[in-house]
């Protein structure tokens, strides 16, 4: 179980100001620039924003450090108190999955892939595997699906339709692709955007296997998002918690991964330029 945590400071002038700041950076105060001149989102929702981002890397990426005595291998330099990391997903995946560096992604790929993993399922055939890829492999995707229409001389309907009448909207997105009686959906995700500079995807198994979810999320009960506030002078009247001249907030939770079989699963990698 990982706690996951994320702070956020601020002075007494600027929580008095921060709705004026907000309005002129829209344009919207009186006598201001119409248009807008700088974005600035409030303090709150960025700190929530900070929080879930890596909550999700945590929890895709993470390397456990607890060792075989059931300890941490880091800890508090205050209080000496044990931090404890669990293993997000892709570690899990990593160590039992089949794996893959591919020059060029082609259908010849996805075929491949869908065969390796239907060999690892209890069916041949029916089975709907995930694709959650980086946004470089998501475009590879596209691009090679759309090509292989298009080589296959298929109805002109699938890469354009008349829209409103006026024009043409030209091109598609595919999201799922069918073969030898397999299904694979495609997802993309910015989390490994930001950890892959390479085209990289992770297929997982998510055929129904009675009753039991191929990827579960576990928390303690209500400690899954807490927000704390740490109120100083200037902040509101009444009791304070620090005698500086600001404030400061605080969200963290608890969370952890589990993938119900790995060995089912499949990590791939390009060399290819997306773009």
């Amino acid at each position: 179980m990982t706690l996951i945590r994320t702070d956020i400071s601020y002075s007494t002038k600027y929580k008095d100001m921060e709705d004026s700041y907000i309005k002129i950076g829209e344009g919207k105060g009186d006598k201001c620039e119409s248009e807008t001149i700088y974005r600035l989102d409030p303090m709150r929702k960025n700190l929530i924003d900070n929080f879930m981002l890596a909550r999700e890397q945590m929890l895709l990426l993470a390397k456990g450090n607890v060792n075989i005595d059931g300890k941490a291998t880091i800890s508090d330099r205050n209080t000496s108190r044990q931090i404890p990391i669990g293993e997000g997903l892709i570690p899990q995946l990593e160590r039992f999955c089949s794996k893959q560096v591919v020059a060029k992604v082609t259908l010849d790929t996805f075929h491949n892939i869908i065969s390796q993993m239907s060999l690892k399922a209890e069916n041949p055939t029916g089975n709907h595997y995930v694709f959650a890829a980086n946004e470089p492999m998501w475009a590879i995707f596209n691009k090679t699906i759309f090509k292989f229409l298009a080589d296959m001389k298929t109805d002109g309907a699938l890469f354009y339709s008349k829209d409103n009448g006026i024009g043409y909207k030209v091109g598609a997105t595919f999201t799922s692709y069918e073969w030898a009686g397999n299904t694979i959906s495609f997802t993309v995700n910015r989390a490994l955007t930001r950890e892959y500079n390479m085209p990289f995807a992770m297929c997982i198994d998510f055929t129904g296997q009675k009753g039991q979810a191929p990827i579960n999320l576990y928390t303690f009960k209500g400690k899954d998002f807490i927000l704390n506030t740490l109120q100083g002078v200037g902040e509101k009247d009444g009791e304070v918690s620090t005698l500086v001249s600001g404030s400061a907030m605080t969200v963290q939770g608890y969370a952890s991964i589990a993938v119900t079989n790995p060995y089912r699963s499949f990590l791939l990698y390009s060399t290819e330029q997306a773009y």
